[in-house]
């Protein structure tokens, strides 16, 4: 079965940067599942998914627009420290998960007080080319109500 619109995609991904460093991987863990042509994965991801089919694996190279964005400059903000999490201690350069009203959201400290930390809000791997090495484990039609939440359950996927 070929990945199309409202299908459930499950993969395995390795991210390599300009170098070829691996960054992330989800290697030794479950696949990852999402529901295709929902807007719940990475635009040039799934563009390089669509058409694919289970046992496929293939990489390929994006630019920062397709991936996590290019960097904006100025996009800084000022946040509670309690909100930062990740971490017990923070220093400056690590990165730290904020919880926002449009889910969470990775950003990098810049500068931290007692009580309130200068954030980088720009996806940590913003403004890079990347590299996702990607093997599609399983392809399924949604389920109606799968489609109506908008995205995938069970393995991978979400839990309610």
């Amino acid at each position: 079965m070929q990945i199309t619109d409202n299908t459930v995609v499950q993969f395995n991904y390795t991210l390599k940067g300009e170098n070829g460093e691996v960054l992330e991987s989800n290697a030794g863990q479950s696949p990852l599942a999402y529901l295709h042509g929902h807007r719940n994965m990475m635009a040039g991801v799934e563009k390089a998914l669509a058409g694919r089919e289970a046992g496929e694996r293939f990489s390929v190279t994006l630019p920062a627009a397709e991936a996590y964005g290019e960097r904006k400059d100025g996009l800084t903000q000022r946040v509670p420290v309690k909100h930062l999490t990740g971490a017990a201690r923070w220093r400056p350069g690590m990165t730290a998960v904020v919880h926002t009203d449009q889910g969470h959201r990775q950003v990098t400290v810049l500068k931290v007080g007692k009580f309130m930390a200068e954030v980088d809000l720009n996806h940590p791997l913003a403004g890079r080319t990347l590299t996702f090495e990607l093997e599609v484990v399983a392809v399924r039609p949604a389920s109606e109500e799968e489609i109506a939440h908008g995205h995938a359950h069970g393995e991978g996927g979400h839990h309610h």
